[in-house]
């Protein structure tokens, strides 16, 4: 059951943002994270055009020109009358775009399901200039799809044929079509087959659940000639191709519900799968699929037209009310059109009803573009050398990333400013917050300095301690050994504008997020600043950090080893990293830290020896590789005693390990280690 008062009359769900950590507890796994797209941006507001109308599937015809449907509007032409469905002639460029309606109403195509249903434009497909439009009947309160038909034009959308007997799909199955977009005329076509992707029950998430939400996408072929013929269409299987719409295998599912709870009385509990587009991108010989809910914009990609699909990027528009500056949309397309030829940049088609989304009313009610840009991933290992510069400032190429975000925009995140405030409250009930960057290559990152933004009784802070992840292969994954100074207090203490640092282990990543739950009565956080660096740091010298993740201290040799928490060994703190057996060899912790060549850093630790540990068989030192560039023996003792040693990194050298063990006597001997510290 679904909460949907304010949409219960709307023929729209509107886009919105998809958590790879989901926004809710016990909520299913996304589809498998794309590893392909590196970074995708898509504008929080579209360009209007003079234009009336919704949905607008659209396609390039040989000709040049761009023919779109949409549904309940005058089209193009708006000294003309409404109509529940019309055909567009488009001419023209983003925000330069002009046209002329060509047809409309029982022109184009009929009503097959009687009283209650009204028609629909769902896809459109252009074979050189042969025209084809999927049309659908949909129930007049948006949320029962039973039929669906193919129309044909070959004199530019003016006149449209159909089979008269009955529709060619039926019983709700695959009654929500459109087609891969493959360019001018279908040029970019990789055989001689028309793609038809298709919805079962509903075109978007059902409301009254009167039909099942849609949750995967299926699809069929037919050859380029017989597009109106039933009989020669074939549904993709899973492994091969077959006439029987029962055989059919989703080519892509994904069961996540968003905004499972909200506080006011917008939709909840959202299916993600919808009535969108695929577009294919011939210079990265990828497939893009658009969908959405309520509240996001939902993105997949694939090398094939029957997958793997697998989700890139959801941009989230928050509950309403929403503004003329920031929006969702459904209907979601990328006309092949304005793709440009490098097929990093185009632009999505998006449009909101005048009767819903905070009373931006009919700006937006038309065909609607913004631009969306993928950078494709670069394999290249991390390269950049610790040193003092913000990964995350303009030039280096970061995307900056959240949950979501109030205003619609990120630029304060990185704009060197530690003032201002952006809120990712969004009204939903939501389990996680994050703020964060993506970047189409790896990087070495091992410090975060996160500023909050403003905080209230509502919200503005996380509850408990923030956290780091790191995007890995496409998914986040916490990062372990972490601290945080100063110490995060977990509730609205944490203060306004406060900078907190957060220090873990070298990771290599192309993505990284400070995450938590978000606290206050309206559970949302906020930021003011987030910057990103590689910096010459050991990562949990006092052995008190946390997280999930690798530990910052590895080890080398046979005695036992670990760490003691809270058993009141420790030099500072609760923890301490210890050492013992009763064996012989070396054995020791030690830890690889990123310095800069030419320069000289000093490093400390805090050494307790056992009585069996005989003079000068323990050793605390800095190495380049295997060479010892200095070090200091100790033997037993009677409390913690402090070492330190300097050195000078030399030319060429960007990684030094420091260490603290001991040459065992075949003795019960241990030494506890705490607070190592480098300057």
């Amino acid at each position: 059951m679904k909460r949907g008062a304010l949409l219960a009359v709307l023929p729209l769900v509107f886009g919105s943002a998809a958590l790879l950590t989901q926004s809710s507890s016990g909520s299913q796994p996304p589809a498998a994270a794309s590893t392909a797209v590196g970074t995708a941006q898509v504008e929080s507001k579209g360009i209007p055009s003079q234009s009336d109308g919704d949905l607008w599937p659209s396609c390039w015809a040989g000709n040049d020109k761009l023919y779109a449907a949409n549904g309940d509007g005058k089209g193009f032409s708006l000294d003309g009358d409404f109509a529940d469905i019309a055909v567009s002639e488009i001419t023209g460029t983003p925000g330069n775009l002009s046209g002329a309606t060509i047809s409309k109403g029982d022109q184009v195509g009929p009503v097959w399901s009687g009283a209650g249903y009204n028609r629909k434009p769902t896809g459109m497909v252009c074979v050189g200039d042969t025209m084809y439009l999927a049309v659908q009947d949909l129930a007049l309160d948006f949320n029962d799809v039973p039929a669906a038909t193919i129309l044909k034009s070959t004199d530019h959308g003016r006149t449209w044929t159909w089979d008269k007997s009955r529709p060619m799909f039926s019983d709700h199955v695959f009654t929500t079509i459109w087609f891969a977009d493959f360019g001018k005329g279908g040029s970019a076509a990789p055989d001689g087959y028309v793609y038809a992707y298709g919805l079962d029950g509903n075109w978007r998430d059902s409301f009254d659940d009167t039909v099942a939400d849609p949750q995967s996408v299926f699809l069929a072929r037919v050859p380029k000639g017989d597009v109106q013929n039933r009989g020669a269409w074939k549904f993709y299987t899973g492994a091969g191709w077959s006439s029987k719409l029962a055989d059919r295998k989703p080519v892509l599912t994904d069961t996540r519900r968003l905004y499972a709870q909200t506080y006011g009385t917008n939709a909840s509990n959202l299916s993600v799968i919808s009535q969108g587009g695929v577009t294919y991108l011939p210079a990265q010989k990828r497939y893009v699929y658009t969908s959405w809910t309520e509240y996001t914009f939902e993105f997949y990609e694939s090398p094939t037209p029957w997958g793997p699909w697998k989700h890139f990027l959801s941009k989230d528009f928050g509950g309403y009310p929403w503004s003329t500056a920031k929006y969702g949309g459904y209907g979601v397309t990328i006309p092949s059109k304005f793709v440009q030829p490098d097929g990093r940049t185009m632009y999505v088609q998006a449009n909101v009803c005048p009767c819903g989304g905070g009373g931006i009313g009919t700006s937006v009610y038309n065909f609607n573009l913004r631009k969306l840009v993928l950078t494709p991933s670069d394999g290249t290992p991390a390269a950049n050398l610790p040193g003092s510069d913000d990964l995350a400032a303009p030039s280096t190429g970061a995307v900056a990333i959240s949950k979501s975000t109030q205003s619609g925009s990120l630029a304060l995140m990185n704009d060197g400013a530690r003032t201002g405030s952006e809120s990712d409250f969004d009204d939903e009930v939501k389990g996680a917050s994050w703020w964060g960057y993506e970047w189409p290559a790896k990087r070495k990152v091992n410090n975060v300095e996160f500023t909050s933004g403003a905080v209230s009784a509502e919200g503005g802070y996380f509850t408990g301690r923030p956290r780091v992840q790191v995007r890995r292969n496409g998914q986040w994954v916490e990062v372990g050994s972490q601290t945080v100074t100063p110490a995060y207090p977990g509730d609205v203490s944490a203060g306004a504008n406060t900078t907190y640092t957060i220090t873990f282990p070298v990771q290599e990543t192309d993505g990284v997020r400070v995450v938590g739950l978000p606290g206050g009565t309206r559970s949302f956080s906020t930021v003011s600043e987030l910057a990103v660096r590689y910096v010459s740091q050991l990562a949990d010298g006092g052995f008190e950090g946390t997280g999930g993740g690798k530990p910052a201290w590895l080890f080398e040799g046979t005695a036992a080893n670990g760490v003691d928490r809270g058993l009141g060994f420790a030099h500072s703190g609760a923890n301490n990293g210890w050492i013992r057996c009763t064996c012989t060899g070396w054995s020791a912790l030690y830890q690889t830290v990123p310095v800069v060549p030419g320069t000289t850093y000093t490093f400390g630790s805090w050494v307790n020896a056992s009585a069996n540990l005989p003079a000068d068989q323990g050793r605390f030192g800095v190495r380049a590789g295997t060479q010892d560039l200095a070090s200091k023996t100790f033997g037993a003792g009677t409390g913690y005693v402090h070492h330190e040693v300097s050195v000078k990194v030399p030319a060429g050298v960007h990684e030094l390990t420091v260490y603290a063990g001991f040459n065992a006597p075949n003795k019960d001997t241990w030494i506890q280690v705490d607070d190592f510290t480098v300057s």
